[in-house]
């Protein structure tokens, strides 16, 4: 048994280093039980809804190094409703492509305007939140943080009155930090979200800093003689007596704004795209610990804190790191929820291996995207479709690789900020994550066909009737479309606006057709069906799942639990298919309608979720 401990399910309080803690009902080495049962909804704040026009981005709040660290001349906020593809005055700049100037947009989008839309997303019935960065940083994506341990000021309600607040701790001692009002309408959002019974996990990224971050700062101000010059991974110094500044250093993936972190004790081969074993520096890590700690645990009261994190680039940091960090989180709220972005071994054609990441010492689950590429090689219509029997080997393979436990606490992840949206995904030919807009001006960016619709329904169908929790990329449900990074990441076009229709062609070949940009009902309704339909039913959470028939395009399998069972029927082929069923009386839960007889047909591009009565 591994010397697992059974506790008693009763909330035991213990208090250890001033935090509240609640005794062990999770082994160390398994993921929370509710990690199984959620529906992941993944939120990018910026571009979610802007609830408080107040605390507007200004010129003094960004910096998008390399570009240039401030905003062009005569900039402004970018208004919420307007055409995606219109590029403002003040992008029109010498030498800068489109998608370059599209860094500098902000919408205004903040934690105010996600707290607003709880209520919505309650109603569709999504029960787990991730929140893209919301550390204080100068970008759009935040992946580039000033400080780790503040919420953006420009998410809450008072930049100026945070900044001050900031400007009077010392960053590197936590027993100085204050909250400043951003963090504490975060802290509102946590509270706000347990009372709805969801869940809330943050994303960080330990690998690198900004060039804006506290401790990057006085590296620049001190060179070698900096507190901190052992944090990063610094090439050479500047010389002072010399003219030239020899500064140099490693940037993430060598982006000179985004330093890394130093790697330290490293045994085997560094690789990205590869586990190895390696940590990171004591002092720097002493912090991420502390910021950590802040957020699972606010003022010491795990109930208002964080349910988990989802880690950053994780491959680039050695597993000895890791596994140190999920004993530390698993100290202070032992049901955190660590999930991992591990992604690609070899792009575009190799994902990695999930297995050193999941076998109970490192996170619960990654972001699964090796289920999806080849279910969108099944479901959509591209150069390089398979058939059921190579769909269903696929997900075998990868399944069969993991604990059972990880298999069903998995992120199914199918689209992010970092992919183009679904139905832009589907809509096109080309291989996964490869060849797209603006690399390739072929690629269809426009609102997608009818049967784009239909194939992706089909997918979706799978997706929360499969192993591993579904996963939500905001917006999806509204039906949006978008190419991949910047291009999903478009403000949501909610319900209550009007829009601005859009160019199909993207202004390049100017034949004047627009696509008509609104909150799609009927995929919001398809979304809100399918979520009930897994939420009613624990076989689709918990259950084993055993494949019936995988042939041609016609996909048969199976989700039971004790004496409950749910047949899953999907038909992407052209032509109608016949299934065969155990006699009986059966309830389509997509439809309601009640099915007969051993043999049914199934049309084209058609599924069945069929329960016994």
């Amino acid at each position: 048994m591994k010397n697992r401990r059974y506790v008693s399910k009763c909330l035991v309080v213990l208090m250890l280093c001033g935090v509240q803690l609640y005794a062990q009902t999770t082994a160390l080495e398994k993921p929370p039980k509710w990690a199984s049962e959620v529906i992941w909804y993944q939120i990018f704040v910026e571009r979610f809804n802007n609830g408080d026009p107040s605390n507007d981005p200004t010129p003094e709040n960004m910096a998008i190094a390399p570009l240039q660290n401030f905003a062009p001349a005569g900039w402004s906020i970018t208004p919420w409703t307007s055409n995606w593809w219109h590029q403002e005055e003040w992008a029109r700049v010498p030498g800068k492509s489109f998608s370059e100037m599209l860094q500098f947009r902000r919408y205004g989008g903040d934690l105010q305007g996600v707290l607003n839309k709880l209520d919505y997303l309650q109603k569709l019935g999504v029960t787990a939140l991730y929140l893209n960065p919301i550390n204080d940083a100068p970008s759009l994506h935040k992946y580039d943080p000033r400080y780790y341990h503040h919420v953006d000021v420009n998410f809450g309600p008072d930049p100026v009155g945070d900044n001050a607040i900031i400007a009077g701790e010392n960053p590197n001692d936590p027993t100085t930090w204050k909250w400043t009002a951003a963090d504490k309408l975060f802290l509102k959002l946590i509270q706000e979200v347990h009372k709805r019974k969801m869940k809330i996990i943050l994303d960080y990224s330990w690998n690198h800093t900004g060039t804006t971050f506290w401790a990057w700062q006085d590296i620049l101000r001190n060179q070698e003689k900096s507190a901190y010059k052992d944090w990063y991974a610094i090439k050479t110094f500047d010389n002072s007596a010399t003219s030239e500044n020899e500064f140099d250093y490693h940037g993430w993936l060598e982006v000179k704004s985004l330093p890394e972190i130093k790697k330290v004790n490293i045994t085997t081969e560094r690789k990205i795209g590869k586990p190895y074993e390696g940590n990171l520096p004591e002092p720097f890590k002493a912090h991420v610990f502390a910021v950590t700690k802040r957020w699972l645990a606010p003022d010491g009261v795990v109930a208002n804190g964080v349910d988990g994190f989802r880690l950053d680039v994780a491959d680039h940091i050695g597993l000895g790191f890791w596994r140190d960090y999920r004993k530390m989180v698993r100290s202070i709220q032992p049901e955190a929820y660590l999930v991992g972005e591990i992604w690609w071994e070899q792009w575009p054609d190799r994902l990695m291996n999930p297995v050193p990441y999941t076998s109970g010492d490192v996170f619960d689950a990654v972001m699964f995207y090796q289920v999806y590429r080849p279910a969108r090689y099944f479901f959509a219509k591209t150069d390089f479709e398979i058939d059921a029997l190579a769909f269903r080997d696929s997900l075998l393979f990868q399944w069969n690789r993991l604990p059972v436990e990880n298999r069903y606490a998995m992120m199914n992840v199918s689209s992010s900020h970092d992919t183009p949206r679904l139905l832009t995904d589907f809509f096109n030919s080309n291989k996964y994550k490869f060849n797209t807009y603006p690399d390739n001006l072929d690629y269809k960016t426009n609102k997608p066909d009818a049967e784009t619709y239909k194939r992706l329904r089909l997918y979706l169908i799978h997706l929360f009737t499969s192993v591993g929790a579904p996963h939500i990329w905001n917006g999806e449900e509204m039906g949006m479309w978008g190419a991949d990074d910047p291009h999903p990441r478009k403000p949501l076009m909610w319900k209550e606006f009007s829009y601005q229709p859009e160019p199909q062609d993207n202004y390049r070949n100017h034949v004047g057709k627009f696509d008509e940009v609104k909150f799609n009902d009927v995929w919001f309704r398809l979304y809100k069906q399918l979520i009930k339909i897994r939420k009613g039913n624990p076989a689709l959470n918990q259950g084993e799942l055993e494949f019936k028939e995988a042939e041609g395009k016609l996909l048969i399998y199976s989700r039971k639990l004790n004496a409950n069972e749910i047949t899953i029927a999907i038909n992407a082929g052209n032509a109608p298919a016949q299934i065969e069923l155990k006699p009986g009386t059966y309830v389509d839960l997509l439809t309601q309608k009640q099915v007969r007889g051993e043999l049914v047909s199934l049309p084209s591009l058609e599924a069945v979720v069929l329960k016994k009565k």
